[in-house]
């Protein structure tokens, strides 16, 4: 065994895509670390997310570290801002995804069994307070992802990429 050559990573990447079909979309909810955002963006554009919102005191995008981070995989990505995080979970309703909050909260089921809409859109909060109100209480579903160490909680850009994968793994 020997490790892929560009031209090998092409095939495999160009291989999963034509497998997948899931029509998945991110939704951050005042994730204000630029390197936490950065990570995110990389991991969307790894994962072929349709449409990312950021809403409240979410990082820019084009912000110098957050460009830092994604290392130019942004301008692989469609996404939309705004300071209110009820009009992205309105925008979000209208372009058709049903809103599964990712979060530790009352209620909230292991993300390996839950039930996802077809077109799901995954809500992620802010580092250290979570998803806002208006976004947790508009969500079709929050889901956690389960942990067995003895740390309570996961980075939000390790989070988001895990979300993203079961989201896709359940299609494959």
């Amino acid at each position: 065994m020997k490790n892929l050559d560009g031209t090998g990573l092409k095939r495999l990447h160009r291989d999963w895509r034509r497998r997948t079909e899931a029509d998945v979309a991110l939704l951050l909810d005042s994730v204000q670390t630029p390197y936490n955002v950065g990570a995110i963006l990389r991991t969307a554009a790894a994962y072929r997310v349709a449409h990312l919102w950021l809403a409240g005191a979410t990082a820019d995008p084009t912000h110098a570290k957050v460009a830092k981070t994604a290392l130019g995989t942004g301008r692989y990505l469609d996404w939309t801002a705004t300071e209110d995080p009820a009009e992205a979970v309105a925008a979000v309703r209208a372009a058709g995804y049903g809103l599964v909050g990712v979060e530790l909260a009352d209620g909230a089921v292991p993300i390996h069994g839950a039930s996802l809409p077809e077109r799901t859109c995954l809500a992620v909060g802010h580092e250290d307070r979570g998803l806002c109100d208006a976004v947790l209480d508009a969500a079709d579903a929050v889901v956690f992802i389960p942990q067995l160490g003895r740390v309570g909680s996961l980075n939000v850009a390790t989070a988001t990429g895990i979300a993203l994968y079961e989201v896709h793994r359940r299609h494959w």
